[in-house]
């Protein structure tokens, strides 16, 4: 069957064009232009782009100016719809194929596709592999293939999707198709996989910087973490923001305490029904000032650009899956924070969790190496920026300036004298104790178990009296991130010697260890507030117009039953405010102000900032 024309679409012809035109943008971003120019001229492209960094754009623009239809691969629903709601706020004639749709809409929604009446059309992986919707492609004609979140495909991922490693299927079939692979987390071994697994060896590569400015890294050790969590959330009352935890109890329990404390928090882990978890998301992306306390399940395709603060208390399991939940924060490049409350239990924890999983024994050994990795970060008193894009490959030279260690540099003391000891009483004590039986043993606390196994009788009882507990607890967790510790997977978490130790234990090297403050007292310490409101916030005159085009926006949103940020992002409300448009056409000249949203909501916005 021959594939039907195209309706010509009332769009521009150039890629500037249509920027300018349909998404109100006046210039490019990075590498932007050449990736649109790539699918134009109909090569493939596989694209790591940070968070934030305009990923979509890459695809959106050719799909637009292509003959044919863009097929969008989006692994969740909640993405696919805020992308198509935002598409068609510009004008653009979008759709998604989900579970959502009743059989009718789903049926108009394939005539149109078969039409030429679509510019771009979302499914997710699941469908669009079925036979099918595989036949109905073969009828319809295609703009280009988008393999949104490419990551999926890495089995050594920390999102990965089996579904993402059939995609090759489009390669066999449309050898002809462009097809573009986009993620933002991706090291070299994931990099690798996506291109042998979906048939890019001869795409076309576009590596962006991984940095986010706009985001500032704060690094806590865990002493009470629900109150070390209330400290960080005051400094963004009203914010919108997502807390992240390892347990679906933890997600509970935090959400009621910041609750009890005044904060709208919502839980979402995967034990609530799909219907409650909807609610909460939905909630979350349409009303401002929502707190979303969540495990991993939640976030991955999260469009929602004024998130303003991502939280963890607990340690994640890699860089990858950090850098990929912090991403979430500031996508609209504005300032933001995130901050990591760990402790030496999350340590313990996760390594049982990896171990007592159902992957090989060489998955389980990337995996502990990514914990490792992770634990480094946290504990190094080094540029936390330099360490993130380093775990990328991508070579920074910090400070940064906008990071806990670059503008409260930490103080260290020499720990090598605790350090053999620590490492001593490991050993003697049998390397299968965890930390509190260690530091009893250290500190020359007789308790009950202690006694049990005979350990007031070891060398190393009571060599360490003069050190305080918490002091020892955080040089156990510095000599894990090390690696002159590991814990004992096979064990009850216990902790054993690394072969990194032997150096130290032989009086051939030194440790330095991080010298923390404990509990309120660094909370009361924090010298520096990253600015995540608004800027512009010290003009009285300025704040108070930025609220009036707020309210107005809200009140479209809430007639249209879609997110505010579909209709202005607050990077653009803020332009607003600050420049004062008298007319539609200084309006139009303000970024993020397209043809469609000048028509649709110029006048109510000159109203509000006119104050009427």
């Amino acid at each position: 069957m021959s594939s039907p024309s195209r309706p010509a679409a009332k769009l521009p012809g150039t890629p500037q064009e249509v920027l300018e035109h349909v998404f109100g943008y006046r210039s490019f971003r990075g590498q932007q232009e050449a990736i649109i120019r790539a699918l134009l001229d109909g090569r493939d492209a596989l694209v790591l782009m940070p968070t934030g960094g305009g990923k979509s754009l890459c695809y959106q623009i050719p799909a637009l100016l292509r003959a044919g239809t863009g097929i969008v691969i989006s692994p969740l629903i909640a993405l696919m719809q805020d992308q198509v709601e935002a598409l068609r706020q510009l004008g653009v004639r979008a759709a998604f194929l989900n579970s959502t749709l009743s059989t009718v809409e789903a049926a108009e929604i394939e005539r149109a596709l078969l039409d030429g009446a679509l510019d771009l059309l979302y499914v997710a992986p699941e469908r669009l592999l079925t036979a099918r919707f595989l036949d109905l492609l073969q009828r319809a004609r295609i703009a280009l293939f988008a393999i949104d979140e490419a990551h999926c495909v890495s089995q050594w991922g920390h999102d990965f999707r089996p579904e993402y490693r059939r995609l090759d299927v489009l390669h066999q079939r449309w050898p002809e198709v462009p097809r573009i692979a986009l993620t933002a987390t991706a090291d070299t071994r994931t990099r690798e996989e996506i291109v042998e697994r979906l048939g890019l060896e001869d795409a076309q590569r576009f590596v962006s910087s991984f940095d986010r400015p706009n985001l500032f890294y704060r690094v806590e050790a865990k002493h009470d973490g629900t109150r070390q969590l209330l400290g960080f959330l005051q400094r963004h009352r009203g914010a919108s923001g997502i807390v992240y935890c390892l347990s679906r109890k933890g997600v509970e329990d935090t959400a009621r305490r910041l609750r009890e404390a005044g904060i709208e928090a919502l839980p979402y882990h995967a034990g609530l029904d799909a219907a409650q978890r909807s609610g909460h998301q939905r909630r979350f992306l349409r009303e401002d000032g929502i707190v979303m306390v969540a495990t991993i399940a939640f976030g991955m395709g999260i469009d929602k650009p004024d998130v303003r603060f991502v939280a963890h208390l607990n340690l994640p399991r890699s860089i990858e899956g950090y850098y990929q939940e912090t991403g979430r924060a500031g996508r609209d490049g504005e300032p933001a924070e995130v901050w990591l409350c760990h402790g030496l239990q999350d340590v313990v924890l996760l390594s049982q969790m990896i171990q007592q999983g159902e992957a090989g024994e060489e998955r389980k050994r990337v995996e502990r190496s990514r914990l490792e990795a992770l634990l480094g970060f946290a504990e190094s008193t080094r540029c936390r920026r330099e360490l993130l894009l380093g775990a990328f490959g991508e070579p920074f030279a910090g400070p940064c300036g906008r990071c806990d260690n670059c503008v409260e540099p930490p103080a260290t003391w020499d720990a090598t004298e605790a350090a053999r000891q620590a490492l001593s009483c490991v050993y003697r004590s049998g390397q299968r104790f965890g930390v509190t039986h260690l530091i009893d043993i250290l500190r020359g606390h007789a308790s009950e178990r202690v006694r049990q196994h005979g350990h007031e009788r070891l060398s190393t009882f009571g060599i360490g009296k003069a050190m305080d507990a918490a002091r020892w607890r955080t040089l156990f967790r510095q000599l894990l991130a090390a690696g002159m510790l590991e814990v004992d997977p096979e064990g009850h978490r216990g902790l054993r010697l690394a072969a990194a130790a032997r150096s130290l234990l032989r009086g051939e090297a030194r440790f330095e260890a991080r010298l923390e403050a404990h509990g309120s007292q660094r909370a009361r310490g924090v010298k520096h507030r990253p600015d995540t409101g608004m800027a512009a916030a010290s003009d009285p005159e300025v704040q108070a117009r930025f609220e009036r085009l707020r309210e107005a926006r809200a009140r479209l949103a809430r007639a249209q039953n879609v997110p505010a940020y579909v209709i202005f992002h607050d990077a653009t409300l803020r332009a607003i405010a600050k420049s004062r448009p008298a007319s539609l056409q200084q309006l139009a000249g303000i970024s993020g102000v397209g043809d469609a949203k000048l028509e649709r909501y110029g006048a109510a916005m000159l109203e509000a900032l006119a104050g009427k």
